[in-house]
């Protein structure tokens, strides 16, 4: 039922890309079309496609996400000035790739979102 996604094959490093950081739960990497100076996608190692499909199970690896951002911000000098996390969920949320991710973004002022 997994599907093969272009993230499964950067978690088992079958194509490159420039990984920031991986452990047993997650891995993180730069975005190939970042939208600001820093953008970082932080992804589970399991496959989940979206939000929706997330369970109680993966509530550590969900945590992990969070914490990893923390600790990348902080390696990449943007924790103190502030960044955003993003994750879009199907088709209308943005979504592009179906294996949940969150963005970190910054290293530049982003202003406010306009929810309009």
């Amino acid at each position: 039922m997994a599907e093969e996604t272009i993230f499964r094959k950067i978690i088992d490093k079958e194509i490159p890309a420039d990984v920031v950081y991986q452990d047993e739960l997650v891995t993180a990497f730069r975005d190939i079309n970042p939208r600001a100076p820093i953008h970082v996608l932080i992804i589970p190692n399991k496959l989940i496609p979206t939000v929706n499909d997330i369970e109680a199970e993966d509530e550590l690896v969900m945590g992990r996400l969070f914490t990893v951002a923390k600790k990348i911000a902080k390696e990449e000098g943007i924790a103190q000035d502030g960044y955003r996390l993003i994750m879009n969920c199907n088709s209308y949320g943005g979504q592009e790739v179906y294996h949940i991710h969150m963005h970190l973004v910054g290293g530049r002022a982003l202003g406010p979102i306009l929810l309009s």
